[in-house]
């Protein structure tokens, strides 16, 4: 923790209120029904904090802590029957919610939040039927009094319902809240807000999402007992009634009042809970109905609370006249980049070593067999087509493989790996980014570096400080990932993944969805990372870029290695080429029913999510009768050019055009089926969607069930989770069939199925081109592309970089040259039917 004025200032705020409130007190100036007032709401602002900072902070919403503020008034109430010292109350009663609320924490973190409330109700409601039933120390129904605490140290006496209870309570409130102000900027704070907004990344910087759930919950338990020893002291008398479990939504009501997860929003919603009794009374309505009206207001028009809003307003009136900090396109401070070939490479000691590594989710294995050695001075690229295993290999290094199960052997650095937890894998020098560049969006861009470290120092700070500026982030360093483009998003996760220096780093597809200069600058990364002595494996599926940094190229397919060698000569493998590209088949071309008719059109097409550019000025005209391929590996915009040819996704910019009334039909990639429902209800379902009921419904679907092979057709009343895979790939294209459209578009048909199953479904797509449907198919194979397509588009990064007749003898090695992305200028002319973008 480093302490500067600004923070001494913030923490000196609660006492300095402490001590005004105590003044006024002692000074006579409050009544006594007032400075009772005063003390509950000191009493309530812990409680309400303790509920607010675990749910703000951890994710936990609990109804729980009426239980533990229970325990701690009865535990007052004990110590003052058998003339326990006021000391040794607040440790018993403290360590009691410690252990209570870590084992609750612990339990809680595996389930949803559902089910921690549920945990929580359960806690409240067995501690509740304990108080009533264990009389002779609780007094049961009819309670028990609180006489006085004498302090141990020499503080005095404290009496049940006296002044010194009330002194105490307030004094107590300053004390958290200015225990409170520095922990909201510690590291421990950081942490709990990165196990809680995205657990599988937190793990993979050592933090481990149930300790953290643990430990917040002990703390938050603690601190509520603790309220309880004061409440019972400030009442004199302890009864049930108090703790019922509609407290617990009045509590969770102030926080959600205050602002969930601030200091400000607890002391709001102290004083809320205080007064409201006085506020029912004063409108002449039940307690619970102006409760339900204030929340429900507060809902509508602050949902942040009324701490936060009123802190943003302040915020935008001091910065109205404050321009805005630009965003760096460029690494601020980046040194020149470092070739892959200035370093030696293939002589220094084996890091890590994989033997006979297979990973299986009940029958699927999606890693079988794997080998590799990585030395300290390489980086080893990961190849191979979507669904190939690379990933999973991933996950497998860094321990994040869920349920499958894992076999074979690993050393990393000398030591068993396979055996070492996730969290633990950080500690022995394994950093990890992900493909989607997966931040910690709660937490500000330094933060989430500076969350890699339990606890942080000035010198920490100044390494992040370093750390960001070396990537481009310096300038942004205060904003949230939210307000980055996803370029500065995919530096975040790399320099979150670089902190602490790891001996391997692990990149999942860090070239995705940049831009040119972007990928130069990621690729400098690398080469310097390398130069400074890390290991690096990174997988992707921008293979100019991957080529550009790496030594060495490991080729995947359906979960084993196919293939291994350098970047120049990888690629001329027969057995990689055809993972990538497929092995053309004699399958027959269906005929070609070419109209005039142009179906759909798209005119300079563009699209982005967020900062990703998924596709720039595409133009395609896919005409009446013509079965279009787009082939293209994972990444490259399919799915996204699918969406706007079936106009369920709006381009962000061109124009899509549709010749008059054109019905288009969508099969999308993973088949999006209703799997608790049956065939014949997935066929409905679709149906009712496009507005067909009644006689035309039973038509349409005696036709559609008609397309169905017969062991299907015998199965409409089973489940569609019941169904092999290639026989839901049959239905989803069913389901799409049942409307009858114009044009068909099917989004990675053969995806995740076995040769035989992937040529039943091509033979139906046949059937349908035979019948005279316009058929437009996203393919990841491009031979199977140039077999049973008249015309196929190459997309490559968002871009149409070839497109022609597969008829075409030129047009082959064009499309293939596009395919991977460079070397063009190689290929041979193109005839003057084939159409090409030149690709970057």
């Amino acid at each position: 923790m480093v302490f500067n004025r600004s923070l001494l200032a913030r923490a000196a705020l609660g006492p300095a209120a402490g001590a005004l409130l105590l003044a006024l007190m002692a000074s006579g100036a409050l009544p006594a029904y007032q400075m009772y007032s005063v003390g509950l709401a000191a009493v309530y602002t812990i409680v309400v904090l303790s509920v607010g900072l675990l749910a703000g902070w951890s994710g936990i919403w609990s109804v729980g802590h009426p239980a533990f503020f229970a325990v701690g008034a009865y535990f007052a109430a004990y110590g003052s029957a058998h003339d326990w010292p006021l000391e040794a109350v607040i440790v018993g009663a403290v360590a009691t919610g410690a252990v209570l609320g870590a084992f609750l924490g612990y339990a809680g973190a595996r389930f949803s939040v559902l089910y921690i409330a549920l945990l929580t109700l359960a806690f409240t409601t067995v501690t509740l039927e304990l108080v009533n039933r264990w009389s002779s120390v609780t007094g049961g129904d009819q309670g028990v009094p609180v006489l006085q605490l004498r302090s141990a140290l020499g503080l005095g006496t404290i009496l049940g319902g006296g002044a010194e209870a009330q002194y105490l309570a307030v004094g107590a409130a300053a004390v958290v809240l200015a225990l409170a102000v520095p922990a909201a900027a510690s590291g421990l704070r950081m942490r709990l807000v990165a196990a809680k907004s995205h657990p599988l990344a937190a793990r993979t910087i050592g933090i481990a999402p149930e300790a953290q759930s643990s430990l917040s919950f002990a703390v938050s338990g603690a601190c509520t007992c603790f309220a309880g020893v004061l409440l019972g002291l400030l009442t004199g008398f302890v009864s049930p009634e108090p703790f019922s479990l509609a407290f617990g939504i009045s509590l969770i009501a102030a926080c959600v009042l205050g602002g969930t997860g601030t200091v400000l929003g607890a002391v709001a919603g102290g004083v809320y809970l205080t007064w409201n009794p006085s506020l029912s009374s004063a409108v002449g309505l039940p307690q619970p109905v102006v409760q339900g009206l204030v929340l429900i207001a507060v809902l509508l028009f602050l949902p942040g609370g009324v701490v936060p809003f009123l802190a943003g307003l302040a915020r935008r009136v001091l910065r109205r006249r404050e321009a805005e900090v630009p965003l760096p396109v460029e690494a601020s401070a980046d040194p020149a980049p470092v070739p892959p070939e200035s370093g030696a490479r293939g002589d220094g000691p084996v890091l890590l070593e994989l033997e006979h590594v297979s990973v299986s989710y009940g029958g699927l294995k999606a890693l079988e067999d794997a080998s590799l050695s990585l030395r300290q001075d390489e980086i080893l690229a990961v190849i191979g087509p979507n669904g190939a295993g690379k990933t999973t290999l991933l996950n497998a290094l860094s321990g994040l493989t869920g349920n499958g199960r894992v076999s074979g052997r690993a050393d990393f650095a000398g030591r068993p790996l396979l055996e070492a937890r996730a969290t633990a894998r950080r500690r022995l020098g394994i950093g990890r980014t992900f493909q989607h560049a997966e931040v910690f969006s709660e937490l500000t861009v330094a933060e989430n570096v500076l969350c890699t470290r339990r606890w942080i120092t000035a010198r920490d700070r100044a390494e992040v400080a370093r750390l960001l500026r070396s990537v481009g982030l310096a300038e942004v360093a205060d904003r949230r990932p939210a307000q980055l483009p996803f370029g500065l998003q995919k530096r975040l996760d790399l320099a979150r993944a670089m902190a602490e220096k790891p001996k391997l780093l692990v990149l999942d597809e860090p070239f995705g969805g940049l831009d040119a200069g972007e990928r130069d600058l990621l690729a400098g990364h690398i080469r310097r990372l390398h130069a400074e002595g890390t290991a690096v494996v990174v997988i992707d599926h921008v293979l100019d870029d991957l080529f550009s940094v790496a030594h060495r190229v490991l080729a995947f397919d359906f979960g084993r290695t196919i293939g291994e060698g350098s970047p120049d000569t990888v690629l001329q493998d027969p057995e990689v080429r055809s993972s990538y590209l497929g092995s053309v088949d004699t399958r027959t071309r269906p005929p070609e029913h070419v109209g005039d008719r142009s179906m759909v059109r798209l005119h300079g097409v563009g699209h982005t999510y967020g900062g990703v550019v998924a596709l720039r000025d595409v133009d395609l005209d896919v005409r009446q009768g013509v079965v279009l391929g787009v082939a293209g590996a994972n990444g490259a915009g399919k799915s996204t050019l699918a969406g706007i040819l079936h106009g369920s996704l709006a381009p962000a910019r061109g124009e899509r055009e549709t010749g008059g009334s054109v019905r288009t039909s969508l099969a999308p990639e993973g088949r999006a089926l209703f799997k608790t429902l049956s065939l014949r209800e997935n066929l409905e379902v679709a149906a009712y969607a496009a507005g067909i009921t009644g006689t035309q419904l039973r038509e349409r679907l005696d036709e559609t069930v008609q397309w169905l092979p017969s062991r299907l057709r015998d199965r409409m009343s089973a489940s569609a989770g019941a169904l092999s895979g290639g026989e839901q790939q049959m239905l989803a294209i069913a389901r799409a069939l049942i409307v009858a459209p114009d044009v068909l578009i099917v989004d990675e048909p053969a995806l995740g199925l076995a040769p035989a199953l992937v040529d039943e479904v091509y033979d139906r797509l046949a059937r349908l081109a035979h019948d005279g449907l316009t058929v437009v198919l996203l393919e990841q194979l491009l031979s199977r592309a140039l077999s049973v397509c008249h015309e196929v588009a190459v997309l490559h990064e968002g871009v149409i970089a070839a497109h022609g007749r597969p008829g075409d003898p030129a047009f082959a090695s064009l499309a293939e040259a596009a395919y991977f992305g460079g070397g063009l200028e190689a290929a041979p002319t193109a005839a003057p039917d084939a159409r090409t973008t030149p690709v970057k």
